[in-house]
């Protein structure tokens, strides 16, 4: 009789801790699942943003998509926007940086970067306007063209576009009469 009530008893023990261990192992994944969600959580593109770091300015640029992510998107979904005014205001404080220059004006439109600076007298011209050329070019996509001079008047004519729009095309006119009048002035590359 002993054995008639043993064998049950250990035969339910056993799936009483078959099931607690099951329970377990559900409470051992959650956290593991926890910390995938987490993870797929901040590597979403569209998280741009932390409460901590509202800008995302500090944040590294990362992002992950596969493939058909990308061939489901629309067109609108991957454009991208370009500060032109934070551009430009890079390459002026970047060129600045540099000994010999006094003032620098820079306009950045949708294609060109127009650069025009007074430089010390004693800085000889080329060199200025390869100092410019590529500061602007370690600055800018690599589909920008970039005209640069020492030419003080265009600064007054580059300030008079700073308040256009891109696309408002009634400035394109003066844009390639500002152009014309730079390319006159050493351009920075092998002349």
């Amino acid at each position: 009789m002993n054995r008639t009530i043993i064998f049950p008893l250990v035969l339910l023990m056993g799936i009483v801790l078959a099931g607690c261990g099951n329970d377990n192992a559900a409470d051992d994944e959650r956290p593991q699942a926890d910390e995938r969600d987490q993870m797929v959580k901040e590597l979403d593109p569209e998280q741009e943003t932390t409460p901590s770091n509202p800008s995302g300015d500090s944040k590294l640029g990362y992002v992950h998509y596969t493939k058909e992510q990308i061939n489901n998107e629309t067109e609108a979904e991957h454009s991208v926007n370009i500060d032109r005014t934070s551009l430009a205001n890079m390459i002026t404080r970047l060129t600045l940086r540099n000994d010999g220059f006094r003032e620098t004006a820079t306009l950045v439109t949708d294609e060109n970067a127009l650069i025009a600076y007074d430089k010390e007298d004693d800085m000889e011209q080329k060199r200025a306007a390869e100092i410019a050329r590529k500061t602007a070019v370690s600055v800018l996509p690599g589909y920008f063209d970039v005209y640069v001079s020492d030419n003080e008047t265009l600064m007054q004519d580059i300030q008079s576009l700073h308040n256009s729009n891109v696309q408002d095309h009634d400035h394109d006119n003066t844009i390639n009469q500002i152009i014309k009048e730079m390319k006159k002035s050493p351009q920075g590359t092998n002349e």
